[in-house]
Parts: C-alpha cells; structure tokens; sequence
C-alpha cells in the first residue's frame, strides 16, 4: 500500500511539473505568435497593422505545427531534448516537445481572443492616439482577458492528455505510471487509480478556470 502511495504521488507530482511548466513555456511561446496573427490579420478581423503576406507565413507554420501528431512530434525532437536538458527520457525532456506542440494551439487562442473585442473600442483608442504597442497591451489583451483565461484552461486540458500519451515512451508521470504498472504488469489498480487522478486534475483545472474567467466578466 505504501507503495503505492509512493508511486502515485510520485507520478502525479510529475506530471504537474510537465503540465504546469510546458503552459508556462508554450505562453511564452505563443503569446507573441498569436498577437502577431491577429494583429498583422485583415482590418475586418481585427487586425491593427496588415500585412498579408507576414500573417499569411505565420498562419501556415501554425496550422503545420498543429497537424502534428504528438507523438511523432515529441520523437522528433528528442534530439532537441537532449540538447536542451541533456536526456530524450523522462520528465525534464517532455516539456520540451509538450511546450512546443502547446505553442501553436496557444497562439491560435489568442489570436480569435483578441479578434472578439470590439473594434469600437480599438477605433477610440486609437483616436485618442494610442500607438500600436498601447492598443495591443492597454486595450486587446485586458479587453480579452477573460476569453484567453477560457482558452488556457482549455490548453492545461490538453496537456493533461499530452502527458499521459507521453508516458507511452519515457516521458514520466500518470501516463507511464499507467502503462508500466498498470497495463504491463497487470495491475488494475493502479491503471484504475491513475485515470481517476487525470479525470480529477481536468475538472478541478476546468472549474477553477471557469470560476476566474466569469469573476473577471462580473468586473467588466
């Protein structure tokens, strides 16, 4: 029993480190991109500066990224895990791919976020002089702060599921816990414990998400 305990608690605190840094760096990641779509976007959606052929560029390496399944992704680059933490295996290396597979999903929230405020609102700020940088970090992105706190939540979900598949080849936590104790060596328990725990990480992620984005609606 004790074991158990230990192995479960060990798991979970892993994949809390995979989930929780990978959101970190796939904000950093995709934050920037998704600014860019919707700013560089046509003016009739949104877009404050237009350049077709820039947003047209971005727009494509987003949806070429996105249309990579996660596991081929994350066996691509193991090379770039090792160079970055120095092993392809474990919980320190799936960040890496789970970061960079989140950013273009991320970048894409952010885009149609910031595409649902009010042009009104754009239009008055930049009557009132508003440069560029102004609009985008005084008027689009607190004006759609609640929408993108909805498409984070959304993106913690997600890597929730990413984790665990990368469980199926070394990367650590609930997933590998599940498929080495639970389904190779028979142990039901564990394989039951472990679904239960990602079932429990979503909904408490998904209420508290849904809870701060509606706090932050009441205050609009």
């Amino acid at each position: 029993m004790n074991q158990l305990i230990l192995l479960v608690s060990t798991a979970t605190w892993q994949t809390l480190v995979m989930v929780f840094a990978s959101t970190l760096f796939s904000l950093v990641l995709g934050l920037p991109l998704g600014v860019l779509l919707c700013v560089t976007g046509p003016i009739e959606q949104g877009g404050i500066i237009p350049k077709p052929l820039l947003n047209n560029i971005l727009g494509r390496i987003v949806n070429v990224l996105r249309s990579f399944p996660f596991i081929i992704l994350m066996i691509l680059l193991f090379p770039l895990s090792r160079v970055i933490v120095g092993t392809s295996i474990g919980t320190s290396a799936t960040i890496v791919p789970l970061s960079i597979a989140a950013a273009p999903f991320v970048a894409r929230i952010i885009e149609t976020s910031l595409k649902e405020v009010d042009p009104g609102v754009i239009q008055a700020a930049r009557a009132m002089g508003s440069t560029t940088w102004q609009i985008i970090y005084k008027v689009l992105l607190p004006e759609a702060m609640p929408s993108l706190v909805s498409g984070v939540t959304l993106t913690i979900i997600n890597l929730i599921g990413y984790s665990a598949m990368a469980g199926a080849i070394g990367g650590g936590g609930l997933g590998d816990l599940a498929i080495r104790y639970g389904y190779q060596r028979f142990r039901g328990d564990i394989m039951f414990v472990s679904v239960v725990i990602i079932l429990v990480l979503v909904e408490l992620i998904q209420v508290l998400g849904n809870k701060i984005s509606a706090r932050m609606m009441g205050r609009r």
